[in-house]
């Protein structure tokens, strides 16, 4: 497994070993141990999360202002265009956001950390989402930042607009969202 920081440091572009052959392939998806040696810290994953989505949807962009999770992010199905924004108003990249491409066929995963919203959208027919999360769905202390911020202008990979839950076509612009200090 190896680690590579996005224009955010401490959000990471995770990489397992694959081996591969006639047969098919195999890879660690999760190792604790190597994990947390990745990142420098000790993380505890209390929650595994899987969504099923069709092209052009769009889910996020979430984040819990009291239980903030961190997450583990990969595509077993199909591929995704995902964004990690940083909302932490201490942080010198408040208000930048990184977007990485995962999906089935190249098996990167995301770390997005606390202190970071997340949201992706869906660019095959369809796709299935695996993450793990340190700490459970609190949803009374849910947030989500609206998609199309222009303060953030994330390039999202779509052509017209995404399809989306009422929670995220309604979600704050950075300006006035509840964010961490």
């Amino acid at each position: 497994m190896k680690a590579t920081a996005t224009s955010l440091p401490e959000v990471l572009v995770v990489e397992p070993k694959v081996f591969g052959d006639d047969r098919g392939f195999f890879y660690e998806s999760w190792n604790e141990r190597d994990f947390n040696a990745l990142i420098g810290r000790e993380v505890r994953f209390v929650q595994d999360n899987h969504s099923r989505s069709g092209r052009g949807v769009l889910r996020g962009l979430h984040y819990q202002v009291r239980q903030p999770q961190g997450k583990l992010v990969r595509v077993v199905d199909g591929e995704i265009f995902d964004v990690a924004v940083d909302i932490r108003r201490s942080s010198p990249n408040f208000g930048k956001w990184t977007g990485e491409r995962l999906s089935a066929e190249n098996r990167r995963m995301i770390w997005v950390p606390e202190g970071f919203a997340h949201g992706f959208i869906v660019v095959s027919d369809v796709a299935e989402v695996l993450y793990k999360a340190t700490d459970f769905y609190a949803p009374e202390h849910e947030r989500t930042l609206v998609w199309n911020d222009a303060a953030l202008n994330i390039a999202w990979p779509c052509e017209g607009a995404p399809l989306l839950k009422a929670k995220d076509a309604a979600g704050a612009r950075l300006g006035s969202a509840e964010t961490f200090p």
